[in-house]
């Protein structure tokens, strides 16, 4: 996955569609990191570049609770794809 605007905005449009509000703030996170998940809130380091922003949504979204069939048809291919990366690494 290439480290662009284009890209983060995909990812991003997969919480959003999820139900999640993805909030950038400043704060001490030591993962880049916060989840409330009572809330549906994944609250991001602000300072993160591009890069840092894809990273850790990606490594996100397979520990949240997704249900892919409410997602749009590219949102859903994308998350397909980052969760076969996902169990590719697992093994």
């Amino acid at each position: 996955m290439k480290y662009n605007a284009a890209n983060l905005k995909k990812l991003e449009a997969i919480l959003e569609e999820s139900g999640y509000i993805l909030r950038y703030e400043r704060g001490s996170f030591q993962s880049g990191y916060c989840i409330l998940e009572a809330k549906k809130i994944v609250v991001l380091n602000k300072f993160l570049n591009a890069e840092g922003r894809i990273n850790t949504i990606v490594d996100l979204i397979p520990s949240l609770d997704i249900q892919a069939d409410y997602l749009t048809q590219d949102s859903q291919k994308l998350y397909e794809e980052i969760m076969r990366k996902q169990e590719f690494s697992l093994n």
